[in-house]
């Protein structure tokens, strides 16, 4: 469940306390609003007035090797287009059949044991 602000209001307001480690507790009308489960990241922005602006990370920011390697990738493609190759189509064909009754669910949470 998550929330959304009713219409005549420009924000919510919510505190938390931090402990000797500098940790807290992200309140839970933040959790909803910004839809965070056990392990989300969190990305904060700080502006020069002292404001802070907290919001759900986005999954590109969970790994900062990814971007900079596409990017890799993209250039080395454009450089030299004279090698890359298609796969074969029984290979395709192959894949296809293994696969064929699998289901996937990229949304799912991993088992503990795959963490």
């Amino acid at each position: 469940m998550s929330y959304a602000l009713p219409d005549d209001a420009d924000f919510f307001e919510a505190e938390s306390s931090l402990t000797d480690r500098y940790q807290t507790t992200v309140p839970e009308i933040v959790r909803r609003f910004l839809r965070l489960d056990k392990r989300d990241k969190i990305h904060y922005r700080i502006k020069p007035t002292g404001e802070v602006i907290m919001e759900r990370a986005s999954a590109e920011e969970e790994d900062p090797a990814f971007g900079p390697f596409l990017a890799f990738l993209a250039r080395d493609m454009e450089a030299h287009p004279e090698t890359l190759r298609s796969f074969p189509a029984e290979f395709v064909r192959r894949v296809r059949a293994l696969t064929k009754d699998v289901e996937i669910d990229l949304d799912a949470p991993l088992s503990p044991d795959d963490e």
